[in-house]
């Protein structure tokens, strides 16, 4: 059957000249697929390289509205802001989260008053606030209680809104906690804010040099399946997606990335809606490291694994390599 079609059929005619290549391209990646995560930190011009993520750093308010003017000129759509909260104010009920003028709020309004026109995406979880580093509120076993987090995550997200929040995601894995969040933006009168949730986030060994760069690292007792899930289930994450769908989630998430392109796949296919994937903290390290030892180049691997994130159907994709991967596209 091959000798009767071949030479009338060459697969390669289209692959020969880069136009071709571009024109036939089946997925298509720009910078407007791209959300840069950025850490904050107090102070003032203020950069501080964070050791386990070469090439990131933690940045003072007034660098961060920095960020989002470059984040505007790379065309980068949004930005994802993530607090190193103070160890003085880190308590057991994470209390600091909920105070209108704490860091995430001021890098908030930075950031909006810097670039307008950047969506600014914040997490809604207590680790950056709690002194045991658990994303909730702990019972007198060390449990995270549910319904008495998701009280607090409320009122965390609505301080988030009033500052400008323009999208809040919540990350703590709580059952209920997207309705809950909904009903409070809708009755404050924050209908336009987005909820990208956190649907399927996973108790992953990917997340070490992000708890680092949070000021978490060595903070936390226990660990977090109790509420992340098992990374041996995926039937687990559509019905975890299903639920945050239904109590008003515009977007989600799944979280890693790229070990779960799968989960990507199946969301996509079962709800049809905006999915986005997290290429987490340990994913960008193993990038870094690989070129470091010399086994890769940065610039082929970093597009390489963003177009395996759009081609599994991703909307768009959080990585640490947003600045790069626009520079490398044109942006």
């Amino acid at each position: 059957m091959t000798d009767a079609i071949y030479p009338a059929i060459r697969m390669r005619r289209t692959r020969v000249a880069p136009w071709s290549r571009r024109m036939v391209a089946e997925t298509v990646l720009t910078p407007a697929d791209l959300i840069w995560p950025l850490f904050v930190m107090e102070g003032a011009g203020v950069e501080e390289p964070i050791g386990s993520l070469p090439g990131v750093s933690r940045w003072s308010v007034d660098r961060i509205a920095e960020r989002a003017r470059e984040a505007e000129a790379l065309g980068i759509p949004c930005i994802a802001l993530f607090p190193n909260t103070p160890a003085a104010l880190r308590s057991a009920d994470g209390r600091e989260a909920l105070n209108p003028d704490n860091l995430m709020c001021r890098a908030i309004r930075a950031a909006k008053a810097a670039a307008p026109g950047v969506g600014v995406l914040t997490d809604v979880a207590l680790d950056p606030y709690t002194s045991h580093g658990h994303d909730g509120l702990i019972d007198s076993h060390g449990n995270v209680m549910n319904d008495a987090t998701s009280a607090v995550l409320v009122e965390q997200a609505a301080v988030q809104a009033e500052a400008g929040s323009d999208i809040i995601a919540p990350s703590d894995m709580m059952d209920g906690r997207v309705g809950a969040i909904r009903a409070a933006l809708e009755a404050g009168g924050h209908h336009d804010v987005q909820i990208m949730a956190y649907a399927a986030k996973y108790a992953s060994a990917y997340y070490g040099p992000f708890r680092d760069a949070v000021g978490t690292r060595g903070l936390l007792k226990g660990d977090k399946r109790g509420y992340q899930m098992d990374p041996a289930n995926a039937e687990e994450a559509l019905r975890e997606v299903a639920l945050d769908l239904a109590e008003g989630a515009d977007t989600v998430m799944v979280k890693p990335g790229l070990p779960y392109l799968d989960i990507v796949r199946r969301v996509k296919e079962r709800f049809a809606v905006p999915v986005f994937a997290y290429q987490v903290s340990g994913e960008y390290a193993m990038i870094e490291a690989s070129v470091a030892a010399g086994a890769g180049d940065r610039d082929a691997l970093v597009l390489e694994t963003l177009i395996a994130f759009k081609r599994a159907g991703a909307a768009g994709v959080l990585t640490y390599h947003a600045p790069l991967a626009a520079r490398l596209m044109g942006g």
